[in-house]
């Protein structure tokens, strides 16, 4: 494997009109693209360079395709190879799934396969970027002595997430369900990810699946597993992910993308504990712990109709919501000096104007955002600082009333009523959390019980 870095393909096919298409195709998704029109220069390819992937045609010339992927495997076995084969030649890319192939794809195939094949080789076997940097990330936590809240990947410093990890230690023990709450970049997944870590099924695999990010055609296959002859392509017997995650944990990432169709199956499957392959006839035990994330407004699409209401009470049993990063700005500075440890870059690099700034952004992308800031002022500043002006796009909240500095509001000269403003505040927080009360509680730094107190205060309705 390459060291982190672009995700790295090496292409080999004879035909060089398909071995262009596929370079632009591959190029434009931002993976780094190599290729070889035979089975020789593939293997000169291979000795100077470390690969990621490789995508070969079955039949190229000698060494063919099969050939190539034994030697592959004897030199690095972590090596990922999809076969590209044409309808005569299925039974020697079965041949080359027991050889060690990851995957195989039939001529002709669509863009959007074969770039659903890469991808679900990344998910599937932690190749790349995600794992090494997943794996720096945790090793640079067990040595980080910085005061914070922990949990095995994550780390906080505000109080409602110290909130939020005490919340998933202890459901993390059971087998309850769990619903992720939270915009996009919050870190629904590596919350799901330290409860899997945290709980008696660690040892099992942890999967995810991507409601939002697969054809809507493959999700139940995906999902389920096929028999052989179930649809046309259906060679052989698949496994799906809930076979896949036997024993462990299930992440169903933005399930409000789920097809209602699907949404059917997967209630049968989490009250009965068994699913049928597509095509089978067979029941298949599900021993498999749940967890489901969204970005949306779940209750909302109930009333709408584009969600099922028996599978999100279904789901609903342990809800944790996760703050966007505007509301628990004290960890950003923990958050930034994790991601520079990644790096092996000193915190101090950054200077206090540039910090000050940051912390005046409002990170509509939240976590995600920080780090692809940091990632691009690393870049702009070299060798360098970091200061305010290699943090192109990050603009201050200030404005308003409210500042960055000490002072959290500015008091008009002409005064106010404090009773008003907490009247305002709570209507306000009601309204950005939909009338959810935990949740508006939350963003005013209040119990539950103490914001019912206080509604009751203003004669505020519930």
């Amino acid at each position: 494997m390459s060291p982190a870095g672009p995700f790295q393909i090496l292409v080999v096919d004879d035909e060089v009109e398909l071995l262009k298409n596929l370079k632009d195709l591959l190029c434009d998704q931002g993976y780094l693209v190599t290729t070889a029109a035979s089975g020789p220069e593939a293997e000169e390819k291979l000795a100077g360079s470390v690969f990621d992937l490789i995508l070969t045609d079955l039949k190229i010339p000698p060494p063919d395709g099969l050939e190539l992927l034994r030697r592959i495997k004897e030199k690095d076995p972590e090596t990922a190879v999809i076969l590209m084969t044409a309808f005569a030649s299925r039974e020697t890319a079965r041949e080359a799934i027991r050889d060690g192939a990851q995957d195989y794809i039939e001529k002709p195939f669509s863009e959007m396969e074969v770039l659903y094949r890469i991808d679900r080789i990344r998910e599937r076997w932690g190749l790349k970027n995600e794992r090494d940097i997943l794996a720096r990330r945790v090793e640079a936590l067990i040595e980080e002595t910085s005061a914070g809240e922990r949990m095995e990947g994550l780390i906080a410093r505000a109080p409602i997430m110290s909130e939020i990890f005490s919340l998933a230690r202890r459901v993390a023990a059971t087998d309850a369900t769990v619903l992720l709450q939270g915009e996009s970049g919050t870190g629904k997944t590596s919350l799901a990810r330290a409860i899997h870590a945290a709980s008696p099924r660690k040892e099992a695999p942890f999967l995810r699946l991507n409601c939002g990010a697969i054809p809507e055609s493959l999700i139940e296959s995906e999902l389920f597993g096929y028999t052989k002859g179930a649809f046309t392509g259906a060679v052989q017997n698949k496994a799906g992910l809930l076979e896949a995650a036997d024993g462990g944990t299930l992440l169903l990432d933005e399930i409000g993308e789920l097809p209602q169709n699907v949404q059917v199956k997967l209630l049968q499957v989490m009250e009965e504990k068994s699913f049928i392959p597509v095509g089978g006839l067979r029941p298949h035990q599900a021993n498999v712990r749940f967890i489901a994330a969204t970005h949306r407004n779940l209750e909302k699409a109930v009333e709408e109709g584009e969600f099922r209401a028996d599978l999100f009470y279904r789901i609903h049993i342990f809800p944790i919501y996760i703050p966007p990063l505007r509301e628990r700005k004290e960890d950003i500075p923990l958050l930034m000096e994790r991601f520079l440890k990644t790096k092996q870059i000193e915190s101090d690099r950054i200077t206090p104007e540039a910090m000050r700034k940051l912390l005046s952004h409002s990170f509509p992308g939240n976590v995600r955002e920080l780090e692809n800031i940091l990632e691009r002022a690393l870049i702009l500043a070299g060798s360098q600082s970091i200061d305010p002006e290699h943090l192109p796009g990050v603009t201050s909240a200030e404005g308003k009333g409210f500042h960055s500095d000490k002072h959290l509001f500015r008091l008009p000269d002409e005064g106010l009523s404090l009773e008003a403003l907490e009247r305002d505040l709570i209507i306000q927080a009601l309204e950005k959390a939909d009338g959810n009360k935990s949740r508006a509680a939350r963003l005013l730094g209040l119990t539950r019980r103490t914001l019912y107190s206080r509604m009751e205060k203003h004669n505020l309705k519930s």
